[in-house]
């Protein structure tokens, strides 16, 4: 496997390399269906932006053993996945800066689709294929709805590869809380995965904030689970 090769590697290399390894690939996914409307979207895309340059959040990117690589995307319908930021090597705080500077002028590229929850798993999992060798995977996928188009997120972990990929979300609730119970039974995947809980969209910010700096600090190690099989398309046939 590409992760314990790159473990074994980093373990094995002089203190100086060591810090040259990277330590995590981190996609962030954030649901832009029907349910968000257009000022929802802008607190979480804004939100975000906040969490990535909170000083707690800029000292976990950078003072950990070895830089982090991350990707944003927005997802809504099957086939509604649009990369916000591509992969790239956070190594000093202008690059989270120049991150959140992204955010802050990003255009919605989609509305009005359904919550294709199994699908944004799908495509995150071949996302983690272009992204540079880490010794950690980890995506983080938020929203304020359950699945509700296309296959549901059992079926993406049974049919992609998500061999040592960590699976966390941030449920946005509102009435009631089985946002997050959903979120803990059907989407977190992976050993030491957890869900952070948004109230509101309010709230976003600030649950993000929290959730990227357990991320950062966390260095799980342990088996995922087995090889994928078959994949599903994520073409229109």
């Amino acid at each position: 496997m590409v992760r314990a090769a790159a473990l074994l590697a980093a373990l094995a290399a002089p203190p100086a390399a060591a810090q040259d390894t990277c330590r995590l690939a981190l996609q962030l996914g954030l649901d832009v269906s029907a349910s968000v409307d257009q000022a929802e979207y802008r607190i979480q895309v804004e939100g975000l932006a906040s969490a990535l340059i909170d000083p707690t959040v800029i000292e976990a990117f950078l003072n950990g053993p070895g830089p982090v690589a991350l990707s944003i995307f927005e997802w809504s319908g099957r086939f509604q996945q649009d990369i916000v930021v591509d992969w790239m090597m956070i190594e000093t705080e202008a690059d989270l800066l120049a991150v959140a500077e992204t955010l802050n002028g990003a255009v919605r590229g989609t509305q009005d689709f359904p919550t294709a929850l199994g699908y944004a798993l799908g495509y995150a999992s071949t996302r983690f294929r272009e992204a540079p060798v880490c010794l950690f995977q980890t995506l983080d996928i938020s929203g304020d709805g359950q699945n509700n188009d296309g296959f549901p997120p059992a079926a993406a972990y049974e049919h992609f590869d998500f061999d040592g990929i960590t699976v966390n979300g941030l449920a946005i609730g509102g009435a009631s809380r089985e946002i997050e119970q959903y979120y803990l039974e059907q989407v977190i995947h992976g050993p030491g995965a957890f869900v952070e809980y948004a109230v509101n969209h309010q709230t976003f910010a600030e649950t993000m904030r929290r959730k990227l700096e357990r991320e950062l600090r966390s260095m799980i190690l342990g088996d995922a689970i087995g090889p994928a099989r078959s994949l599903p398309p994520l073409t229109e046939s």
